[in-house]
């Protein structure tokens, strides 16, 4: 039976009968994997959740309803059984479909997500909106456990008794984030999920006093709602949910459509804020990612070459260094695989840290440590970074602590979108005191960065890109101190750092083959402090200097040239290539520098059109 077909949105998966939903929810899983082993994605979560979306949108209206997704990694199921079923096979392609709940693609989608822990702060905005409109619509927060232990996710719960307002948590208990969640709320969920005597006495009045849809659970309006109560306060784990005043219902098997519905109905009608606990398996469906379901989080499309990768190389050096330091300690905020930090947990246990979805915490916790003699390394993708910007520099910087802030997945990143880009750790890191700043180009400038952050007694941040590092040496005078000269050239020069210097060489190339004034290539390998003395030799040297940076253009190592021409009156014409004041779209990495104008083509001709300019 083929249910979904061309063309089927919502109003499709009302006519489908109780019966045929699991049905359904195989179709939903089989479309899943197949697109996402050709575009990649983020598979396991999503697969976890297809009868919890199948329920909920039987049960609640995606369009007046206001259903918000954390993170938004499970949001698959929901985008083919709203409006994009048709498109789905577009995801995360360039003009496609994004990975992330988006606005702007749908009327169903309610809010932007990429980053967790989001959905109840966002959840209330939106409940104490339609409050003060005299509006009439439900409002859900569907968020994950390992999202739930985020300091933004308790600041939200602390806060809805305050806000005097009704709304309903659908709460995604697979007890994993990437790997298997961390710290000492997973063991509250887990006494909750476990507690034998607990579900016994839910499970006696559910069959026999159990109230219908018709009189959901109201409080203690009746003697048995008293004596159940009463009951169940005497076998029920505590439970910080009640205290919070959100009522609690569950844990519920979150592959019974069944029960998934009967359940939202019960809450929809409730008076007061409810959290619905289910427990789902991640991966559900596929034996291999049910089995490993680290692995397969996210998956890379079919056929991508693997090679030896920015972040192993940088987790490889830190674990040299940590023989011979054993000062050195490692950090991660739940992304242990993402940089390549098993081996070093392996190797060190007891001097790594993995702090779960918690950034904030993590960096002045490492700030902590480097107070207290010890050399701490944060391994965090640049944009998760943006989450402890005042932790870097309230708790890190002002106190030049000797933190070691190594920056994965800076600049353009591709088809994760626009929440994933690392476009802002240049431009505010910059402002930063104290904080230096690397971007190596090549493994070998990877290591002197590193050693140099080694032997600071400040802070440092060290950023690299997404994918393979480059085989071999891009850059030569590895002991350059902030600008390494790898080519000479004739009348203008160009100034890269990080991903930009294969830019640059490939444009010198370009230029050679066409004829076109052969530019000098600099490898800034330290974009802060700027290296004035360098940056001046090469200003009296050229009529034109280009700056390449896959950073954003505002606030970048640009800015800081363009500071040293005008402060010092050069004659030199300045060229800035980078991304321009816009939300980075999702599509290759390779296409999005297209996009922004971060190709050889591109340089070669705008010198030729700023030669013209100025020769006319």
């Amino acid at each position: 039976m083929d249910l979904l077909k061309p063309g089927f949105t919502h109003k499709d998966l009302l006519k489908i009968d109780d019966e045929n939903l699991p049905l359904l929810a195989d179709e939903v899983r089989a479309v899943i994997i197949d697109t996402v082993k050709k575009n990649g994605g983020h598979l396991g979560s999503s697969l976890g959740v297809v009868e919890l979306t199948i329920a909920m949108l039987k049960v609640f209206d995606p369009l007046n309803d206001r259903i918000i997704f954390d993170v938004g990694h499970q949001s698959y199921p929901y985008k083919i059984l709203t409006d994009r079923f048709d498109k789905f096979q577009t995801l995360r392609m360039k003009d496609g479909i994004s990975g992330f709940p988006r606005r702007s693609e749908s009327p169903y989608d309610h809010f932007n997500t990429g980053h967790s822990s989001t959905s109840i702060s966002a959840a209330l905005g939106y409940a104490k909106a339609r409050d003060l409109l005299h509006e009439k619509r439900n409002v859900i927060a569907f968020i994950g456990d390992a999202s739930l232990i985020n300091g933004l996710a308790f600041e939200a719960l602390n806060y809805v008794q305050e806000t005097h307002t009704n709304f309903i948590i659908i709460l995604n208990d697979n007890t994993h984030s990437i790997s298997k969640r961390v710290g000492g709320f997973s063991t509250v969920l887990a006494e909750l999920s476990a507690n034998n005597w607990y579900r016994a006495v839910k499970n006696f009045f559910r069959r026999h006093f159990h109230t219908s849809s018709r009189h959901p659970y109201n409080g203690n309006t009746n003697p048995l709602a008293r004596v159940r109560n009463l009951l169940k306060a005497f076998v029920r784990p505590i439970n910080i949910f009640d205290k919070l005043g959100i009522k609690y219902w569950g844990p519920f098997d979150g592959h019974d459509i069944k029960t998934a519905m009967r359940m939202m109905t019960l809450a929809k009608n409730y008076y007061k804020p409810v959290i619905l606990h289910f427990n789902t398996v991640k991966g559900k469906g596929l034996p291999e990612a049910e089995a490993d379901p680290t692995k397969y989080h996210q998956v890379s499309p079919s056929g991508t070459v693997k090679a030896r990768t920015w972040s192993e190389a940088a987790s490889d050096i830190a674990e040299e260094l940590a023989m011979k330091d054993e000062r050195i300690v490692c950090f991660t905020a739940a992304m242990m695989t993402g940089v390549k930090l098993e081996r070093f947990s392996q190797t060190f246990p007891d001097r790594f840290f993995d702090v779960g979805i918690a950034e904030s915490h993590m960096l002045t916790m490492a700030a902590g440590l480097a107070a207290g003699g010890m050399r701490p390394w944060v391994f965090i993708y640049s944009t998760f970074l943006q989450r402890a910007m005042d932790q870097l520099m309230h708790d890190v910087a002002l106190q030049n602590l000797p933190v070691v802030i190594m920056v994965d997945r800076a600049g353009l990143v591709g088809s994760d979108g626009d929440t994933h880009q690392g476009m802002l750790d240049i431009s505010w890191g910059r402002a930063v005191p104290n904080l230096e700043i690397y971007a190596p180009c090549d493994e070998d400038s990877l290591r002197d960065s590193m050693l140099k952050a080694s032997k600071r007694n400040g802070p440092t941040l060290i950023r690299y890109p997404r994918g393979a590092i480059p085989q071999g040496k891009l850059t030569v005078d590895i002991d350059a101190e902030g600008i390494a000269e790898i080519h000479d050239g004739v009348k203008w020069a160009l100034l890269g750092n990080g991903a930009s210097v294969g830019i640059m060489l490939e444009a010198r190339d370009l230029a050679m083959r066409e004829g076109v004034d052969v530019p000098g290539v600099y490898d800034v390998r330290r974009v802060k402090p700027i290296d004035s003395e360098s940056v001046s030799k090469i200003l009296n040297r050229y009529e034109t200097v280009a700056v390449i940076e896959d950073n954003y253009i505002n606030g970048g190592f640009g800015e800081a040239v363009g500071s040293v021409i005008a402060e010092g009156g050069y004659n030199t014409r300045l060229l800035r290539f980078g991304v321009p004041d816009v939300c980075v779209k999702h599509a290759t990495q390779s296409e999005q520098r297209e996009l922004y104008g971060l190709t050889a083509r591109n340089i070669i001709d705008s010198y030729r059109n700023e030669a013209q300019r100025t020769i006319g």
